[in-house]
């Protein structure tokens, strides 16, 4: 049971991570020059901080966002694979 619980965990993240995906690159942060902070992706996707800091880690391991440091604030956007994915939901 406990590895079903898991399994079942894991796919209720997904669509919040493929929620984020999608709206990053909707709102057009697919770049460095258009990279935003967590306060910024927090007001687009309603998502707090902790939760949303927790996904863009997991995009970005999974190689479909980056995150760079700017004025001393952590800025993210998405990868050309991030770009890719979404553009593949469409298709």
């Amino acid at each position: 049971m406990g590895e079903n619980h898991s399994f079942r965990s894991y796919h209720d993240e997904q669509p919040n991570q493929l929620r984020l995906l999608i709206m990053l690159h909707n709102i057009g942060a697919t770049e460095s020059s258009k990279a935003l902070t967590i306060h910024q992706i927090s007001e687009w996707t309603r998502m707090e901080a902790p939760e949303l800091q927790a996904y863009l880690q997991k995009l970005i391991t999974s190689g479909y966002a980056q995150s760079f440091r700017s004025e001393e604030t952590d800025k993210y956007h998405l990868t050309i694979d991030g770009i890719r994915k979404v553009l593949s939901l469409y298709s």
